[in-house]
């Protein structure tokens, strides 16, 4: 009796036609899971689970879109005050685990409405596993989330304690930045970089009062704990003269006679944003002081910054170990990481105090241009971190925002800048008065420009500038601000 062989074209039995379509079913009820929560319920009838599963996904995508297009509009600083703050950031730390463990059982309750009984042992294998991993991944990324708001909570906690005000003064914040340096060759932690950002309330544009670290005869005002020690200002006699008689003396003087601040965490701080009020005639709103070295981190964060640097500057030390190995050299749009960044700022080798102001001031600055919405929240993990290295700042978490929606408004315009070093002024026996003088008129020409926007675009205030080059030295400033200044 001869044998037919089956048809190449013979149809999988019932059953092998059964398990492949419950194993594709098992697939595509997880990936509707994976890409909507709740799909895969309301696709098989437990309708009251998926709606609410959905509702609550919704919800959380529209809350994102919602802040994504916030951040265009003026309400941006609302935004980031809003995700910075601590009791925010602690509740999404909580939060994420407990829409984790929903997502991970709606994962595997989809595979279940999947009837893997009517799988194919293969099939069970494939769809098990693949629940599994998925949940567990789900898992470990709502974990790593959950820590990485509990870090963030903690270092924004720590890091802005609040005390300032966000009232504007004559239509004006005014920001006192701190460049200390606690190196190993320096007792304590010192103010070497002074510098006052006066910020228009409305527009952001922005003048920078540096103060050198030298200056002498500083007046502590009247309400100040140490005005009746030194009721004609901070001077030492020559024979006594040290670092300790100079402006930048003034935060370890206070530190020293921290009984004469009760209650106040940080007297140094304090009793400088006295007396540079009292010098300047400006009342400052919030101040930071940062380790020079957190700039390292800091920059790194926000991916470098970039400069336009007009003299090489050394790295290294001339008594050091290494010598000097290496050189930032000058040019246009020069893009400098947090090493290089920290050495332009501190390198002492072949330039004055006033020089390496100058450059301090030009790091600062460029900070603060490289600060946006996109940046901070993007990189806010990293930006948290390097903010550990910030000793102290009393800006509030919920002011945040509106100093940065400033710093975005202020980037677009001509940022002037005005350094009070010789020839403006002599260190050793300072004009106050001219001080606040000039202080005065580079506000008013600041404004002016506001109100006219066809006047120059001049970035530098005229007091710091010379049509005459003349040689660097310790005494003459005249030309520095040709040194650096940020691209763009």
């Amino acid at each position: 009796m001869a044998t037919h062989a089956q048809p190449a074209t013979a149809l999988p039995s019932p059953l092998r036609r059964s398990q492949g379509i419950a194993l594709r079913r098992a697939l595509v009820l997880m990936g509707m899971t994976l890409v909507v929560p709740g799909s895969a319920q309301l696709a098989v009838g437990q309708r009251r689970l998926g709606r609410v599963a959905f509702r609550v996904w919704a919800s959380i995508i529209a809350l994102v879109l919602l802040a994504a297009l916030l951040l265009l509009t003026p309400a941006r600083g609302f935004v980031i005050g809003l995700y910075a703050n601590p009791i925010t950031l602690t509740v999404l730390q909580w939060l994420v685990p407990v829409l984790s463990l929903g997502w991970i059982f709606l994962l595997l309750d989809a595979w279940w409405l999947a009837n893997p009984r009517h799988l194919s042992t293969v099939g069970k294998a494939v769809s098990g596993v693949l629940a599994v991993v998925l949940a567990a991944t789900s898992g470990t990324v709502a974990w790593a989330a959950s820590g990485s708001f509990a870090t963030q909570a903690e270092v924004v906690g720590n890091v802005f304690g609040g005390g300032g005000s966000s009232q504007a003064v004559n239509g004006r914040i005014n920001v006192l930045l701190l460049g200390g340096d606690a190196g190993a060759d320096r007792t304590g932690l010192r103010p070497d970089s002074m510098t006052v950002a006066s910020i228009d309330a409305e527009t952001g544009r922005t003048v920078l009062f540096s103060l050198p670290r030298n200056l002498q005869h500083a007046p502590f005002p009247a309400d100040s704990p140490l005005h009746a020690k030194y009721p004609d200002g901070y001077y030492c006699a020559v024979k006594d003269l040290s670092d300790a008689c100079l402006l930048n003396g003034i935060y370890t003087l206070a530190v020293n006679n921290k009984k004469l601040f009760p209650g106040v965490k940080y007297p140094g701080v304090e009793a400088t944003k006295g007396v540079i009020e009292e010098i300047l005639g400006l009342k400052i709103n919030y101040w930071a002081m940062i380790d020079l070295k957190g700039f390292k981190k800091l920059i790194n964060a926000v991916g470098g910054i970039r400069l336009d640097i007009g003299k090489k500057v050394p790295i290294g030390s001339v008594d050091g170990p290494h010598g000097v190995y290496e050189w930032i050299m000058p040019g246009k749009n020069v893009h400098l990481d947090g090493f290089h960044a920290l050495w332009f700022a501190r390198s002492r080798e072949y330039s004055s105090d006033y020089e390496r102001m100058i450059r301090q001031k030009c790091v600062m600055n460029a900070m603060l241009r490289q600060l946006n919405p996109t940046t901070v929240l993007t990189k806010f993990q990293d930006i948290a971190k390097a903010g550990e290295e910030i000793v102290a700042t009393n800006v509030p978490t919920s002011d945040l925002g509106t100093l940065l929606d400033l710093a975005m408004k202020g980037k677009t315009l001509p940022m002037a800048s005005v350094s009070f070093t010789p020839p403006l002024i002599t260190p050793a026996t300072p004009d106050f008065a001219k001080i606040r003088s000039v202080v005065t008129e580079s506000i008013a020409e600041s404004e002016a420009r506001d109100a006219s926007p066809s006047a120059s675009a001049t970035a530098s205030a005229s007091p710091t500038t010379s049509s005459t080059p003349k040689k660097n030295t310790s005494t003459d400033t005249s030309n520095l601000d040709s040194i650096c200044k940020v691209s763009g």
